[in-house]
């Protein structure tokens, strides 16, 4: 038989079973015993039997879509595009078209009345459209918390944002740097929130005092020079750069370069060795703390020459970026930065909707996705 062929009748005959028991068992609902649930899924999938999705939306009163909603900085950044592709592909696995929602077109009950459930993605306090979605009347995903005062999502799928950048920091201070720095981002986002908080805890735990200066949420590269060639030119002791936003590290690099300041080993080592670390998910810190630290002469202290800077200009500058992309791959040198697995995420938001949607989980269920630090070039130190 082909998919267009076999029916539910079909699957029935084949496991001995009701059609109902077959449409429960499929759908994840009604009272089916785990063994005969199993049973019936194996002989359609052993059958090729594909649901009616015009049909299955009449019985449920399903509009066979879920809404999508993105930061409105989202259509200028590769993160949340690589996000919403893998969103798309694993909701069309259920049957659901993905719908994506105009930032102003949050209004609760047009919403509810287009889509059977809502992914929102970053949720930032700020947006008015966000208290609107989350009172739709339909099941709410949220990609990463919600820290306003509005109705709480049904689930919510997580990042441990605080390890990804304590591992950065661990990292640049175990290649020896002495005083980091960090370009967090603004905004009222649970990411925001969690790096700049991160940044202030890390620095008192390890009596370092952690240079940190706020950026706009999706800062363009001209953003992050201009921050950086500021920040070095004031504080030239600053011998590493974390930058937060998606894209804007090749600013940095820029700002480095016209301050005269190598960037990791590039100088010593062009194109130098890039190494995969894969970082634990949002369980732990990947990368120990550092107790000790190298010599003078690996993190390059060296006395002013007269060049503006107020430091050697050999001294090397490590970079780094809370959010792997394009942008830091292409780099030159390549950027050490934190691969989030966007499309993933994207997938993983969507698959609980799903599931929340199907009967298969609870409400009220946070699952944790897992990242990896990929260290590269930039935070390479000379030999």
């Amino acid at each position: 038989m082909t998919s267009r062929t076999v029916t539910l009748l079909d699957v029935a005959r084949a496991a001995g079973v009701s059609k109902s028991t077959v449409s429960d068992a499929l759908q994840g609902s009604g009272r089916v015993a785990e063994a005969t649930r199993d049973r019936v899924r194996a002989v359609a999938e052993e059958l090729g039997y594909r649901p009616n999705s015009a049909a299955r939306r009449l019985r449920r009163s399903s509009t066979g879509a879920i809404g999508l909603h993105l930061p409105q900085t989202a259509t200028r950044l590769d993160y949340y595009m690589n996000l919403a592709f893998g969103a798309v592909a694993r909701a069309q696995e259920e049957g659901f078209d993905v719908v994506l929602l105009a930032p102003e077109g949050a209004a609760g009950g047009p919403v509810a009345s287009r889509v059977d459930g809502l992914l929102v993605i970053d949720p930032e306090v700020g947006d008015s459209a966000v208290p609107g979605l989350l009172d739709a009347g339909v099941p709410v995903v949220t990609g990463e918390r919600y820290l306003g005062p509005s109705a709480a999502p049904t689930g919510a799928v997580v990042c441990d944002n605080a390890a990804s950048l304590t591992a950065l920091l661990d990292h640049v201070t175990e290649r020896g740097a002495r005083r980091p720095a960090v370009l967090a981002p603004a905004g009222t986002s649970a990411w925001a929130t969690a790096l700049r908080t991160t940044a202030a805890s890390w620095g008192q735990e390890h009596g370092v005092d952690v240079a940190l200066r706020t950026v706009p949420f999706a800062a363009t590269p001209g953003e992050a020079e201009e921050t950086t060639l500021a920040l070095l030119r004031a504080d030239p002791t600053v011998d590493a750069v974390i930058c937060a936003p998606d894209g804007a590290a090749p600013g940095v690099l820029r700002a480095a370069a016209a301050l005269g300041r190598t960037v990791g080993g590039a100088s010593a080592r062009p194109g130098g060795d890039a190494s995969v670390h894969t970082a634990g998910a949002a369980s732990a810190r990947t990368v120990g703390a550092t107790s000790a630290r190298t010599s003078d002469s690996a993190s390059g202290h060296a006395a002013g020459t007269g060049d503006g800077t107020g430091a050697h200009p050999r001294t090397p500058l490590l970079v780094a970026s809370c959010v792997d992309g394009t942008a830091t791959r292409s780099a030159e040198p390549p950027v050490t930065a934190v691969d989030l697995r966007p499309a993933a995420y994207g997938r993983a938001c969507a698959e609980l909707l799903c599931d929340i949607l199907a009967g298969r989980d609870a409400p009220d269920t946070v699952r944790g996705h897992a990242w990896a630090l990929e260290t590269r070039p930039s935070t390479v130190t000379p030999t």
